[in-house]
């Protein structure tokens, strides 16, 4: 059939290949409940995009996900309907556009061209003129203009202007304003809303890719020599600058190394630099998924054991994974943590990194903002009381239970350690802070709340508790 026309005299453009990966990606995400790393390497991967286009792709995909809430801010302004009559794959669709004519540097003509083509190809040619017409109205603001458009005033309400501005729904703007508050580390009385800002820019702002090298098999100075720098706080830690691929590292290719966010190698380290009086030679890693802490504290064990709990399958071959390259006597166990095989006290080190919302790792999970709801940080709540309850009881008299979360939500941190030491007797918070050295900005303590405005990492949490 020939593309040509009456009103078409020549052949049409075909969309843009970088733009047609990363919309296929984001519907996989946004309709599908996938994980936009996950999908977006392996679409890369089986488009051969790599270098420049591949970094064009990464920005499309995760921009547009990271600053979803605020584009259909925007959006609702500019279409005549309610954004939830409109279908779903039109929606991406616009965001899409909009990431590109708000936060990137691509010309509004080129843009609104390319997504109208774009449209075309993938939702026929009906869709081409509101696709059209709604992205020239956004062209027509900057994003800060827009921002004053569509969010609230700051004075009249500070924290829903943020959720505008900084794209995070007002919940989790919510529970961030309350560890900045009253959490570890907590903000000088008048300073926490700026504290409060800092940490939504940080958490917009892309991270690099950190690595660690795994003690005994590896060290910084090889991985600084394979192109990294050397991390800020953790002495086995070190960044991979300009979006460079790990795996070309040979010691990250064997396992000698590994990639693991800063704040989670500093947590592992903190558990196992406590001290423990009498034997050190048995450490568990209650939730060991996927084993980025398991294989770093495997590497750190001095002539011991450990032994790794994982309840899904496909997560403990993971743990497996990581723990490949590392001797010794260690055990990857498929169960759960909250009914032990195991005798109580059988252990002098406890890690439990339970399951939670997430939220401190939002710099890296663009969607998770999104996707996650108050409703499961309270259905997750029970869970890691349990976790917490079956670490204490696993551990000896005199040993020591890491308890870590990577969020900074008070209810999935503080108050889960109060609640379960007060239905003890038989246990003691200590102060975690000289665990972490040279790390600055942790608070009065007992526990550890790390941030990504502050430190540069997750925002990781550990209270240190020692059985009695």
């Amino acid at each position: 059939m020939s593309d040509r026309s009456p009103r078409n005299r020549g052949p049409q453009r075909g969309p843009d290949p970088v733009r047609r990966v990363a919309y296929q990606v984001i519907r996989q995400v946004t309709a599908e409940g996938g994980y936009a790393n996950l999908a977006l390497n392996k679409a890369l991967r089986e488009a051969r995009l790599s270098g420049r286009d591949a970094a064009f792709c990464t920005e499309l995909v995760h921009g547009t996900l990271r600053w979803q809430g605020t584009y259909d801010a925007c959006l609702a302004r500019s279409v005549s309907r309610p954004l939830d009559e409109l279908d779903p794959e039109l929606l991406d669709m616009l965001r899409l556009g909009s990431h590109q004519l708000l936060n990137m540097r691509v010309d509004s003509y080129a843009a609104v061209s390319e997504m109208v083509t774009l449209t075309r190809a993938v939702l026929g040619q009906k869709r081409t003129g509101l696709v059209n017409a709604v992205l020239r109205k956004i062209s027509q603001r900057t994003l800060e203009q827009w921002i004053g458009t569509v969010a609230p005033r700051w004075e009249d309400d500070p924290l829903g202007h943020l959720a505008v501005a900084e794209a995070h729904p007002r919940w989790v703007i919510d529970a961030f304003d309350r560890a900045l508050t009253d959490g570890p580390g907590a903000a000088p009385e008048g300073d926490a809303m700026i504290e409060l800002e800092r940490l939504l820019v940080a958490d917009n702002d892309p991270p690099r890719v950190t690595l660690v090298a795994r003690p005994g098999l590896s060290d910084v100075d090889e991985l600084v020599a394979a192109g990294a720098e050397a991390a800020r706080w953790s002495p086995y830690g070190a960044v991979l600058g300009g979006g460079g691929d790990p795996g070309r590292i040979e010691a990250v290719a064997t396992g000698r190394a590994g990639v693991q966010d800063e704040g989670s190698q500093l947590v592992a380290i903190a558990l196992a630099s406590a001290k423990v009086d009498g034997d050190d030679a048995n450490w568990l890693d209650l939730c060991a998924g996927p084993g980025g802490k398991s294989a770093l504290l495997a590497s750190l064990v001095q002539d011991g054991r450990l032994t790794a709990v994982e309840p899904l399958k496909h997560r403990a071959e993971l743990v497996r994974q990581n723990l490949r390259a590392i001797p010794g006597d260690h055990t990857v166990l498929v169960g759960d943590g909250t009914k032990p095989t195991w005798p109580a006290g059988s252990f002098d080190r406890v890690l439990a990194d339970v399951p939670c919302s997430g939220l401190g790792a939002l710099r890296r999970r663009p969607e998770a903002r999104w996707r996650r709801t108050p409703e499961d940080v309270e259905e997750l709540r029970p869970l890691q009381e349990a976790l917490l309850g079956s670490a204490i009881d696993s551990v000896r008299p005199g040993g020591v239970v890491a308890y870590v979360t990577c969020s900074p939500h008070p209810d999935e941190t503080r108050a889960v350690v109060e609640t379960v030491l007060a239905r003890r007797t038989d246990v003691a918070l200590e102060d975690a802070r000289p665990l972490f050295p040279g790390v600055p900005d942790l608070g009065d303590g007992p526990d550890v709340q790390l941030w990504p405005h502050l430190h540069g990492t997750d925002a990781m949490y550990l209270a240190l508790i020692r059985r009695s």
